[in-house]
């Protein structure tokens, strides 16, 4: 699935949101170092990521030929500042209208809007893989994160007030969301 859009934000920045590619797996994986070390929101640590650049590389190539799945990237002047993917939620027929959404955002960044078009981009993404409905967990106290899923339509499903168990802060709520597409 093929995805390439560029816009101005604030302040004439521009950022560019495309597949990412096995050429930009070195990078990426820096990049998901980063903002994993920066926020405990997210699904992981920074040491639980244990994939190298030539198996990142490989899975970005799997995925660009994916007619149903997308790893995409968000780039300000050359430079990867972000992430986004979609991915089925299963192979079998009875879920095959499901996938699944994440997102990741370096903090220098945050504020800049760069969410919201790697949402949006996500959403188009998984439209046009006949996805019907796009599904995501979020720590509940991530209120901007909330604030953004449920500006783009996603609405509350459920709550797991033990899905995630920080290091630092204990046990964290997750909030299930999904989008019908």
């Amino acid at each position: 699935m093929r995805y390439a859009k560029t816009e101005l934000l604030a302040g004439g920045v521009e950022l560019l949101v495309r597949n990412a590619v096995a050429s930009d797996a070195r990078a990426l994986r820096e990049t998901m170092q980063r903002t994993h070390a920066q926020t405990d929101y997210l699904l992981s640590y920074p040491d639980e990521q244990s994939v190298d650049d030539e198996q990142e590389a490989r899975s970005l190539e799997e995925t660009e030929r994916s007619d149903n799945e997308v790893e995409l990237v968000a780039i300000i002047d050359g430079r990867i500042v972000g992430s986004a993917g979609v991915s089925a939620v299963r192979s079998r027929r009875k879920v095959a209208h499901r996938a699944r959404f994440g997102i990741s955002i370096l903090k220098e960044y945050w504020g800049m809007g760069i969410g919201r078009m790697l949402t949006d981009a996500s959403i188009d993404c998984a439209r046009q893989a006949g996805y019907t409905q796009l599904e995501l967990e979020v720590v509940a106290d991530n209120e901007r994160a909330v604030s953004l899923y449920r500006c783009a339509g996603f609405e509350e499903y459920g709550r797991n007030p033990r899905g995630y168990r920080s290091a630092t802060s204990g046990y964290q709520e997750l909030v299930h969301m999904r989008l019908e597409l």
